[in-house]
């Protein structure tokens, strides 16, 4: 293939220098994959029976998927209409974007969070606006209110916050959204709402119907073990979730994963059993980290949040020598997910040796 000819191929400037999103690396067969937040444990058996009842992979999903989103109304007081899926909440949260910002308008969040939302902005030919987190890594709640202009279309809330893990407050975010326009379009983002053990928590689901603005964003991926089906879905006014359907790529969700979502759904005791297993485990690790001088901000999803700044690459280096793949955002931190408990002593003895070399470097010394 001609090289040349093919740089003279017109492509939008900034989608040409958009680095694609990345996933975490792959550990060795005996070590632990830490890196994306999965679910340790694997679906139940019950599940796996629906999905391979479902597998009718030479015919195309059903698209208004009415079983599962009639399912999801009944459980948050809606109706089947208030209901939208993605695959994934990532999915939906890009729809909802793309339809309501482009060019000229601003999307904000806090910074940092979730790593994709940069590049869904950029795609959508909006533009970015970041409010820096608190120094205990929580939303700058009031900061992000001071950010609001005219050009600001979309506001996204991530609680627990991915990466660093603490939760916004119910007051808190009632105090947010009585500040906020109502014309500007909120997206309440819980991806891990299920792992959060703080009472004093926001819950979507007793706000729905009382923000014209706000939609509410959850996955099946984390808690209930679906990552590899990617399905999430949304809950807000009938408006705005047709707006969000008609960005979306037809029949992104398959059967597959509709109706592991739904066997998911009606064993939901149990694995909720396992989510408590896992926070748990979140709260063990952590509290070990505290111990050895880690400042590890609170943690409420299902990983913990390492503030290794300069020293990022470095650390992500000794763990994954380790066996351990971990999420690393250079220069701030590393998120280490809550995986397998025989995967807890490797994480905690890498640690102890990082947590003294840090100790002795100087900040512009690298670890040796």
């Amino acid at each position: 293939m001609d090289a040349q000819n093919v740089e003279r191929v017109l492509l939008r400037p900034e989608i040409a220098s958009l680095a694609a999103y990345a996933q975490g690396r792959v550990p060795p067969a005996d070590g632990f994959k830490l890196s994306s937040n999965e679910n340790p444990f694997h679906p139940l058996p019950g599940v796996l029976d629906a999905v391979a009842a479902a597998s009718t992979l030479n015919r195309y999903p059903d698209g208004a998927a009415l079983a599962l989103r009639d399912r999801l109304a009944e459980r948050f007081g809606v109706g089947t209409a208030e209901v939208h899926l993605g695959a994934g909440s990532v999915a939906l949260i890009s729809q909802f974007i793309n339809a309501a910002a482009g060019p000229g308008d601003e999307v904000l969040y806090a910074w940092r969070s979730f790593e994709a939302y940069p590049g869904l902005v950029t795609v959508s030919g909006a533009s970015s606006v970041t409010v820096p987190l608190l120094p205990d890594a929580r939303h700058d709640l009031d900061g992000m209110i001071a950010a609001i202009t005219d050009s600001t279309r979309v506001i996204i809330v991530c609680t627990p916050n991915n990466p660093t893990g603490p939760i916004v407050t119910a007051e808190e975010f009632e105090r947010f959204m009585a500040a906020v326009p109502t014309d500007r379009l909120v997206l309440l983002d819980e991806a891990y709402v299920e792992f959060i053990t703080d009472p004093s928590h926001v819950d979507g689901r007793t706000l729905v119907g009382r923000y014209p603005n706000l939609v509410v964003l959850r996955t099946f991926s984390k808690a209930y073990g679906l990552a590899g089906l990617r399905i999430g879905y949304a809950v807000g006014p009938e408006r705005l979730l047709n707006a969000a359907r008609s960005t979306a790529i037809p029949m992104s969700v398959t059967d597959t994963a509709q109706a592991a979502a739904l066997a998911s759904l009606e064993r939901e005791d149990e694995l909720l059993q396992r989510v408590a297993v896992i926070a748990e485990r979140r709260g063990r690790l952590r509290d070990a980290l505290l111990d050895q001088g880690w400042d590890v901000p609170e943690a409420q999803g299902n990983f913990v949040w390492l503030p290794t700044g300069e020293h990022t690459a470095l650390c992500i280096d000794r763990f994954f020598d380790a066996g351990l793949a971990v999420r690393g955002f250079v220069p701030d931190g590393i998120r280490v997910g809550v995986g397998e408990e025989e995967s807890v002593d490797r994480v905690l003895k890498i640690t102890e040796e990082l947590v003294e070399h840090l100790r002795k470097s100087p900040p512009t010394e690298q670890l040796g």
